[in-house]
């Protein structure tokens, strides 16, 4: 549970405001299109002074206008869209623009729902007006080869500092974050930027308990483990006795930055369980990928939502990498016990995927299905992180080259799954951080051709939309390039911070086969 003692004044009044009649009426009475427009609005006075006002005049007020109040009282914040103005300007000098658009500057003591921050960030762009978290790693990536090394530090240090401050790192610095957090990706944040380091031994000294603390996070409930299997928030125990991860949110109530949204889909839908739908909702979201049919039973129905039922293949590879990461960076250091130990649990996570995640019979990783006790039976580009993280064998890294090229490869790069469901992490999209998974995990295994192929697709089609309408986007048609890509809750932004950074970065990239193509 988040630890409410390291909340501030601030940070409590916010989540008490969330829970207001005057939060909830003005959430769905439809004044804005996008509830997190609201969840974002700054007070103009305390919340508790808001509130108290709000209930006087409500009740004695005959001509009490809720739209005149919410303007009395808050400030509300609109996007603004980023793009080219000059038809000239090439996508890598407009992405170099991008990064002093996207910055923010360290935060003053910040009111209403923003977690302040004492460092610059890059933010991602259109409605996302905060640091996200793994976004972050792949907005870093375009940074370092920008040569903004200085600012992807910041960000790594801001990561530390939420982290310090809440126990977690949050989905973003946002209060109503608090309860969850999204892919780790601190280690390989870390790891990027190690080389860049004069003292490299300091740096590790000074990130390693923090790695260690997010590791401790996910694994929560270890301590609590008995002869038999249980399950505890994040954590499985599986009848193998090894340990499994998966997404999950403290909280199960409507998200506060889409109350409307949720509430309208839970009485339409009518679930049969309302708390676990919820649960479910935002522990996709702590998954960075929502939504999906990755978590649904019906891909057709989102109340059939049961991501905490599913045991994601991605983020078990993420958190084996993480081990991996802290038994190198603990013999580095010199601390051989903790490295052991470290190294014992990766070795341990990695025949857990190997048992539960490899299908042989479709040559593919795949998520894990716990009611089922078998494997899931959608297949997603997740299935390329063992490919990342260095666990298949020669055999399977052939296997899931092939299906990467013969099922997901489309004209405009690879889509997200095979599947076309509506939600935006499914076909017809595509996305930059699935793009550099891949790419990187191919060239491990020495497939660069086809990583050649699919990177050369992906940039064709982020700068084919560029030369199109002057905008980098958050996620792509990759079937139909020219079209816009569509599903989702809301509208697709523009920006963006992680297609900045990996164009960038993939725009380096160089293969050896390159020249034969």
């Amino acid at each position: 549970m988040m630890n409410t003692e390291l909340l501030n004044q601030q940070t409590k009044e916010s989540l008490h405001f969330f829970e207001s009649e005057l939060f909830k009426d003005v959430q769905m009475s439809g004044l804005f299109a996008d509830s997190k427009t609201f969840t974002d609005a700054i007070p103009k006075t305390a919340f508790m002074e808001i509130l108290q006002k709000y209930k006087i005049e409500k009740k004695h007020k005959s001509s009490f206008n809720l739209e005149a109040f919410i303007t009395e009282c808050f400030d509300i914040v609109e996007h603004k869209e980023i793009h080219s103005e000059n038809v000239k300007t090439s996508i890598a000098e407009h992405i170099d623009s991008l990064w002093t658009a996207l910055k923010k500057e360290a935060d003053p003591n910040a009111v209403g729902s923003l977690l302040p921050l004492k460092n610059p960030y890059i933010v991602p762009g259109g409605r996302f007006r905060e640091i996200y978290y793994w976004d972050s790693y792949f907005t870093a990536l375009g940074l370092v080869e920008s040569g903004n090394i200085a600012l992807a530090e910041s960000m790594l240090s801001n990561f530390l500092e939420l982290q310090s401050n809440y126990g977690c790192i949050p989905n973003g610095n946002r209060s109503y974050y608090l309860s969850r957090s999204q892919p780790p990706i601190l280690g390989l944040l870390v790891e990027l930027l190690l080389p860049f380091q004069q003292n490299k031994q300091q740096f590790i000294t000074t990130h390693i308990k923090a790695i260690e603390t997010e590791y401790k996070f996910w694994m929560q409930g270890k301590a609590l483990e008995t002869d038999e299997q249980f399950e505890s928030r994040r954590i499985i125990k599986m009848p193998d006795g090894s340990f499994l991860n998966r997404y999950w949110d403290d909280n199960a109530a409507p998200r506060a930055e889409s109350y409307r949204e949720d509430i309208e889909l839970c009485q339409e839908l009518m679930p049969e369980d309302p708390e676990s739908f919820y649960r479910n909702i935002r522990a996709a979201c702590e998954s960075g990928w929502d939504f999906s049919s990755r978590w649904l039973g019906d891909e057709n129905s989102l109340a059939s939502i049961r991501t905490t039922r599913i045991l994601p293949v991605d983020l078990n590879c993420l958190l084996y990498k993480q081990e991996e990461l802290l038994a190198k960076f603990y013999e580095i250091l010199g601390n051989k016990a903790s490295s052991l130990v470290y190294s014992d649990y990766a070795t341990t996570r990695k025949a857990a995927i190997q048992r539960y995640m490899w299908s042989e019979n479709d040559g593919f990783y795949m998520d894990y299905d716990l009611d089922k006790k078998s494997y899931s039976s959608v297949k997603s580009l997740a299935g390329v992180l063992p490919l990342f993280v260095e666990l298949a064998d020669a055999k399977q890294a052939d296997q899931v080259s092939k299906l990467i090229e013969n099922e997901f490869l489309q004209r405009g790069g690879l889509i997200t799954t095979a599947i076309e469901t509506g939600q935006q992490w499914d076909s017809p999209n595509g996305w930059a951080p699935l793009h550099w998974f891949a790419v990187q995990g191919l060239i491990k295994y020495e497939k660069q051709c086809l990583a050649l192929t699919i990177k050369n697709r992906w940039l064709n089609t982020v700068e084919s939309y560029f030369q199109q309408t002057g905008k980098i986007m958050e996620k792509y048609n990759v079937c139909h390039q020219s079209h816009k890509a569509e599903g989702g809750e809301y509208d697709v932004q523009e920006g963006f911070g992680w297609t900045n950074g990996v164009h960038v970065a993939f725009s380096a990239l160089f293969l050896v086969k390159e020249t034969k193509l």
